[in-house]
């Protein structure tokens, strides 16, 4: 009798449990599959198609959304330009000829699988005059710690602040420097201080394809690695004392008496100022038309395109430490000077004092601007000069 009694409630609390536990309004579950968007190929080129640009570039196409599968620039003459390709970008890796038509071939794939043409074509310029740039320094060559650096153009520049951003000075050691323009053809770079001794410099003049204004651009790129001399050696000339001295490293090597320009002819007066030793002969003769002499003379270092040297004059050792009787150059006796042809070398300082005349751009004895009077400017005005942009 009990087990007729329990069954029903049983089944009872059993459905109960069940009606309970479903949720008559829940949503039904979704079982249909995300289909992923994948990216068509994004192609970037330059120059756009049409354009006419400067040879020197940049060249280079780029792409999103998938990879570069083959790209080339191609010559109106067949021949293809150099470049390298990742990925997602191509550049071209030489500069372009000017006035020359060049086509872009080529294929990206993008992630979708499909494949999207390279393809377009330009011009470079055709320049009214090329100018050429010329550099003061040599390659792989050894300079005192006063060389400047010069570029020298075939051409006046009319844009110069485009030139000069293509020109870099780079140095081994942190060095304070800034070019200054000191003619329509010319731009000198010197570091605020004298160099560093063994610093290694490097020039790049890289104005091929650069606009210099008036239609003009630059020819070539032109580039230069040097050295600063391991060690300082300065050489201290005063007219009042009439002693020549020679310092390296800051250490006093040799004091010699010297015989300097004759003070009372402002044409014959010693420049005062920083030189810098520009050539060496070990033998030349000194020529002058206007005080008309023709003298032998040995152990000769130049020191200024306005024709002031060092060098031996034994006819004035009689007036050497005592009296000024030159035309302009530091007379020693042949020993001194042989001491100091041999200890000095281009870039080297000469400083002289005491004189009446300062060695300068308007130097009336001196050539065309452009001599090694970089020294004597302010490092103000000397930086005024420059012709970069802010």
């Amino acid at each position: 009798m009990g087990e007729h009694v329990f069954r029903p409630l049983v089944l009872a609390l059993l459905l109960g449990l069940t009606a309970c536990s479903a949720a008559p309004d829940a949503p039904p579950s979704s079982s249909a599959p995300v289909v992923e968007q994948k990216a068509k190929a994004a192609l970037t080129v330059t120059p756009a198609s049409g354009e006419e640009i400067s040879p020197a570039g940049p060249f280079e196409v780029g792409v999103t959304g998938g990879s570069l599968m083959a790209v080339a620039l191609t010559g109106a003459d067949g021949r293809v330009v150099k470049g390298e390709l990742t990925a997602g970008r191509w550049i071209a890796t030489e500069n372009l000829g000017y006035n020359k038509a060049y086509t872009w071939s080529g294929t990206a794939k993008g992630e979708d699988g499909a494949e999207v043409p390279v393809t377009g074509s330009f011009r470079t310029v055709k320049p009214q005059r090329l100018v050429n740039a010329s550099l003061n320094v040599g390659d792989h060559q050894t300079y005192g710690i006063a060389m400047p650096i010069r570029v020298k153009f075939s051409a006046p520049v009319q844009d110069k602040a485009s030139a000069q951003k293509a020109m870099t000075v780079t140095t081994s050691v942190p060095t304070e420097g800034s070019w200054a323009w000191l003619s329509d053809t010319e731009a000198h770079w010197r570091p605020r201080e004298y160099w560093k001794p063994g610093t290694e410099v490097t020039v790049d003049a890289g104005v091929y394809g650069v606009p210099l204004g008036g239609g003009a651009f630059g020819a070539d790129d032109v580039h230069v690695q040097f050295k600063i001399a391991d060690r300082a050696l300065v050489a201290k000339a005063n007219t009042q004392t009439k002693r020549f001295e020679i310092y390296r490293d800051g250490v006093l090597l040799h004091d010699l008496p010297a015989s300097y320009g004759l003070e009372s002819d402002p044409g014959r007066v010693t420049r005062s100022g920083i030189h810098v030793v520009q050539q060496k002969e070990a033998s030349r003769r000194m020529k002058s038309t206007t005080y008309n002499y023709d003298v032998p003379v040995t152990w000769a270092v130049l020191i200024s395109q306005n024709g002031e040297f060092v060098h031996e004059n034994n006819g004035t050792i009689p007036q050497q430490g005592k009296e000024n009787v030159s035309h302009g150059c530091a007379n020693l006796s042949g020993p001194n000077a042989r001491i100091f042809f041999d200890l000095t070398m281009v870039g080297d300082p000469v400083e002289v004092v005491g004189s009446s005349v300062q060695l300068g751009q308007a130097d009336p004895n001196g050539p065309a601007p452009g001599d090694y009077w970089q020294w004597t400017v302010d490092w103000a005005d000397w930086t005024a000069k420059s012709a970069a942009t802010n």
